[in-house]
């Protein structure tokens, strides 16, 4: 038996750190009493798992795993799982917190959650992730549910794992449960326009953005980090409206074409060959290259603190997007923010993916679900709302968008939680 144990993390920051410094940056801009602080400052639970797993060759792995809940005062805990072999207690804390602050900004009947397994799922197989994934619901099972607290896909999984979790869940009660997990194939329970949902709640914030500047999409130069679900879809998207796609990259470089590069063309050369690199008409860039391109609007999706003290300064966006959670440090904030780049924030960026699951969710206790365009009409509302309630705190309070979005989300949790008092 082989336990796995977790490396070194890619973070520059401590993520559970700089999410509670965050915290207590917006408190004191609210006036927040500590006592609600010291709320807040904490989660309410988090569990770290064993997760043994057989594997082909007959031996057993041993991987650790998370699942962590920030907050409950709004409604059940919401949050993705992710499968990485950096996933890190820290990582995850901060992930739940900041899924709060998310779902408060959308006004989702929501807390904040998250989960974890410390695993490079790209070195298992298809039936070592599926005993991996079924083994780690297992050691959860008692914390999670659909009025408890509502996993979804992140990085490193997909409706497949969803999948997975909801039959082994199920299993155990002994009937189908709809509403325990999110992002679950269209099959068993899911909803139409899941897949492409936080990119294009990504894209609504892009859009929102440029009508503040009087611009449109069209003939606006893009480039985006990550082409993973979140990013290639969101590449798909703003080049259909008009836009040039100048950069993509994934976790094993970029390429990069000033004149515009065909992003179906480049979605088939990454099945068939498994990278972007010698994708036909493009020159090969390095992930920290592709941040520094020539661009109006940079959207890092793939993971956190990629954008630092080291490089805001080299920035040539005049928009960065934050599809993934956390790419900008602190520290980059500021920098960007003298600089006068705008930047929309993940709690906002990125929310379309919890605000479809939320949608998932109903459709599920209720047994009815909805058309696409139906789906897609009401992400739009939501979002836009949103985007507007944000902006006019921006504009009033002047202040950036990151604080903006978080003196709105946090306010609600605050008062949530006064509203329903402290027991006992």
């Amino acid at each position: 038996m082989t336990t796995v144990e977790a490396p070194s993390s890619h973070l520059k920051e401590n993520p559970w750190e700089m999410a509670r410094s965050q915290l207590r940056q917006t408190a004191g801009q609210i006036g927040m009493e500590d006592s609600m602080l010291n709320v807040l400052l904490e989660c309410k639970k988090c569990v770290a798992v064993s997760v043994p797993t057989r594997m082909d060759d007959g031996s057993v792995r041993v991987f650790e795993g998370f699942r962590c809940t920030h907050n409950v005062a709004r409604g059940p805990s919401k949050g993705g799982i992710r499968y990485h072999h950096e996933v890190t207690l820290e990582e995850t804390k901060a992930l739940a917190m900041w899924m709060t602050w998310k779902c408060a900004l959308m006004g989702l009947p929501f807390g904040g959650a998250k989960g974890g397994v410390v695993v490079n799922p790209k070195q298992l197989s298809v039936t070592e992730l599926e005993r991996m994934t079924r083994r780690y619901t297992t050691e959860i099972i008692n914390f999670i549910g659909p009025e408890a607290d509502i996993p979804a896909p992140d990085v490193g999984t997909s409706p497949r794992e969803m999948a997975w979790i909801f039959d082994t869940y199920s299993m155990n009660k002994g009937y189908s449960v709809l509403g325990v997990v999110t992002g679950k194939p269209l099959e068993v329970g899911g909803s139409v326009g899941r897949v492409e949902a936080t990119a294009r709640g990504a894209a609504f914030c892009v859009r929102e953005a440029l009508r503040k500047q009087d611009l449109s999409i069209e003939d606006r130069k893009v480039a985006v980090q990550g082409f993973g679900n979140v990013g290639s879809n969101l590449a798909l998207i703003l080049a259909d409206q008009g836009a040039t796609i100048v950069a993509l990259s994934d976790s094993g470089g970029g390429v990069h074409s000033a004149d515009g590069i065909d992003v179906r063309a480049a979605l088939a050369h990454k099945r068939e060959t498994g990278s972007l690199e010698g994708l036909a008409g493009t020159e090969t860039l390095t992930n920290e290259e592709l941040l520094l391109v020539d661009c109006d609007v940079l959207a890092p999706c793939a993971l956190e603190q990629v954008i630092t003290g080291e490089n805001a300064d080299q920035v040539k966006a005049t928009i960065v997007c934050e599809g993934a959670n956390g790419p900008v440090t602190p520290e980059a904030d500021a920098i960007l923010d003298d600089r006068g780049i705008l930047v929309l924030p993940d709690v906002l960026a990125n929310a379309g993916g919890v605000v479809v699951s939320y949608f998932e969710w109903v459709q599920g206790l209720q047994e009815y679900f909805w058309k696409e365009s139906e789906v897609n009409a009401k992400l739009n509302d939501i979002i836009t709302r949103a985007f507007a309630e944000t902006w006019r705190a921006h504009e009033e309070r002047s202040l950036p968008m990151r604080q903006a979005a978080y003196a709105l989300a946090v306010g609600r949790v605050a008062e949530a939680t006064t509203t329903r008092g402290l027991y006992p």
